[in-house]
């Protein structure tokens, strides 16, 4: 793995921790337990995936989607507009 790689997901790493441990939410409600009477222990697991990718495929794949014919329905133009997204209709 690259050293650039790895510093950057030791740096990712350190601001979800630092996330958690300022949150005003968190310690409040960790207080609120403590308060009942509980030791409180939070171990929480992420799994981050990496993924390289090359320019050329990515180049493939955006030609291959504006080729692509589109078509839809009333309903996929219904669903678009509850979500206040205006498609062109031809």
């Amino acid at each position: 793995m690259d050293k650039r790689l790895k510093s950057m997901m030791k740096e990712l790493g350190e601001a979800i921790n630092n996330s958690l441990s300022d949150s005003e939410q968190i310690a409040e409600v960790i207080s609120r337990i403590k308060a009942g009477g509980y030791d409180v222990f939070v171990v929480l697991e992420a799994t981050i995936g990496f993924n390289q990718h090359e320019q050329a495929e990515d180049e493939e794949e955006a030609m291959q989607l504006s080729s692509a014919e589109l078509k839809m329905t009333a309903q996929d133009l219904k669903f678009l507009k509850s979500l206040r997204i205006r498609a062109e209709e031809d």
